[in-house]
């Protein structure tokens, strides 16, 4: 079982930044695969990225490629996401989740909460 907890979300303007952060629970941490994912109000949810257990292959949604980057620190069991010139676009829950396998769609097996990201114009 691993337990997620997202952090880091918050209001700022168009072309700021946030570092989110997911603190995972549990001493397998280092095994899974993770990623990141949001959805906004009325819309299904969405790939972000995703980080393999050794951060040796990473992957990103085009939408997001040259401005967000994902990294994890196993001995910590915590992975980020840093967000730099943020869109109104970008405006959403984001949500952290483990999986055995790196992928690029929902099938993940444990999720976060999810944290609130809200860019004015």
């Amino acid at each position: 079982q691993v337990q997620l907890v997202e952090s880091g979300g918050g209001l700022v303007q168009a072309g700021g930044s946030l570092r989110l952060s997911c603190a995972a629970s549990g001493r397998t941490f280092s095994t899974y695969a993770m990623g990141w994912f949001r959805q906004a109000p009325g819309k299904e949810r969405e790939f972000v990225a995703a980080i393999s257990w050794n951060s040796g292959n990473i992957y990103y949604a085009e939408s997001v490629k040259g401005r967000f980057t994902i990294s994890r620190d196993n001995a910590k069991n915590t992975m980020y996401l840093q967000m730099n010139s943020l869109k109104p676009e970008d405006t959403a829950v984001y949500y952290c989740a483990a999986g055995r396998i790196l992928r690029e769609n929902n099938a993940y097996d444990y999720w976060g909460q999810g944290t609130q990201v809200t860019v004015s114009s």
